[in-house]
């Protein structure tokens, strides 16, 4: 029985890692649509940023040739997404391929074309180089790096394509040549290319008094809405961030819903989609948590109705923000209603339930907590930095479990 016991607590340690990330949050509201704001195109061999592209400020240094036969392989994955094409004239895939992080940027500067210009799609003529066909010590040679132009191949776009791969969060942007644009991405192991993060700190949440506070804003004690397991609304206790970084600026993305509302998170947060309409059964048979890099225009997200009820509401477009500061709140339910979109508090492994099990000591430790010390609880200010519970459950993940099973942009953890 003790042996079980303790590979039970070694499971549950390493699926925490879930938890060691973000709570991603949404956006500075939602009702009246923004207007686009005005593209400045790039100029003809202009870069951003202005540094060499193998630069600490850039896409960072050359970390040698992948090939099919290399241990590294196993970090491209391939791109299969419909509303990029691929010209692929090896007629191998390999164009497909690419690190994690380079397909999340280009899947968002999919979605940018597609809004700017409609009709008109992404076009990828180059990504992974297994052929020698580049300079020496090509991004290429990594599938760090795409050259891009659009379907319909309007060279006057191209100066527009190039700020809008800018906007898509590419580390480094180049309006190469008449023909197209080359845009490359730091490493995966590089910690800079972590998404990190949570909400931007002026997200907002709903009190139990029904005032609203933004998410930076948040101290233990704070009683939040969030949602039951069987998906009501209920306010649950605010507990601690997870993660906290005030100075940042990270990529989140944004997800607007036609009813107006919308939620800001970070690519590897979890939010909750709603895929049987019709079931009457328990909320985990109606609703699922998924990776906000995976939402998709046409699917449904949960919005509050008043104060009583959520309801499932279509996603009417994606799109990528940068914003200064990032925080991870977690509470007691494991849920957040953030400017009225309900979310996950977790991240990395796309298992909310799992992830929820994983916190359990981190609840436990608040409870204890406010049981025994509440007449002498006064909150302090929280410092910046991931939780040193969530270090170890993360560094304990990534020896324990597969590298597919977490997102590779999931976290960021420096040595403290």
């Amino acid at each position: 029985m003790l042996l079980r016991t303790r590979i039970a607590l070694v499971a549950l340690i390493s699926l925490s890692l879930v938890s060691s990330v973000m709570g991603c949050g949404p956006g500075r509201g939602y009702g009246r649509r923004r207007h686009p704001k005005k593209l400045q195109p790039l100029a003809y061999k202009q870069f951003i940023p202005n540094v060499a592209e193998k630069t600490l400020g850039a896409s960072g240094r050359y970390e040698g040739k992948i090939t099919r036969n290399s241990e590294r392989f196993k970090e491209l994955t391939p791109n299969y997404n419909t509303d990029i094409i691929f010209k692929d004239e090896e007629n191998t895939g390999a164009d497909r391929l690419m690190t994690q992080r380079c397909k999340d940027k280009l899947n968002s500067l999919a979605i940018s074309v597609m809004n700017q210009w409609p009709g008109v799609k992404l076009r990828v003529t180059e990504g992974w180089d297994e052929d020698g066909h580049h300079f020496e010590e090509s991004l290429h040679y990594e599938g760090r790096a795409v050259d891009i132009t659009t379907s319909d191949r309007d060279k006057s776009k191209y100066g527009t394509l190039s700020r809008l791969a800018v906007e898509a969060g590419f580390d480094w942007v180049y309006y190469e040549s008449k023909a197209h644009i080359h845009c490359s991405v730091k490493a995966e192991n590089s910690v800079a290319a972590k998404s990190g993060g949570c909400f931007p700190g002026s997200s907002t949440v709903t009190l139990q008094d029904g005032t609203r506070k933004t998410v930076k804003d948040l101290q233990p004690g704070d009683r939040v809405l969030g949602a039951d397991g069987n998906g009501n609304p209920v306010y649950t206790d605010f507990i601690t961030f997870i993660d906290q970084d005030s100075t940042t600026r990270r990529l989140f993305y944004v997800i607007e819903t036609d009813a107006g509302p919308k939620i800001t998170l970070t690519a590897a947060h979890l939010l909750f989609v709603a895929h049987n309409r019709s079931s009457t059964h328990a909320a985990q048979e109606r609703m699922s948590a998924i990776f906000a890099s995976h939402v998709q225009p046409g699917q449904e997200i949960f919005v509050l109705e008043g104060v009583e009820r959520l309801v499932p509401v279509t996603v009417k477009r994606i799109y990528t923000e940068t914003h200064e500061g990032s925080f991870a709140p977690v509470t007691a339910q494991g849920t957040l209603v953030v400017d009225q979109v309900l979310a996950s508090c977790y991240a990395v492994v796309e298992d909310h339930d799992l992830a929820h099990w994983a916190l359990a000591p981190v609840r436990l430790a608040h409870w204890l907590s406010s049981w025994l010390f509440s007449s002498q609880h006064q909150p302090s200010a929280q410092k910046d930095g991931v939780h040193w519970y969530s270090k170890v459950l993360y560094h304990l993940g990534t020896w324990l479990l597969d590298g597919h099973a977490m997102h590779p942009l999931g976290m960021s953890v420096t040595p403290s």
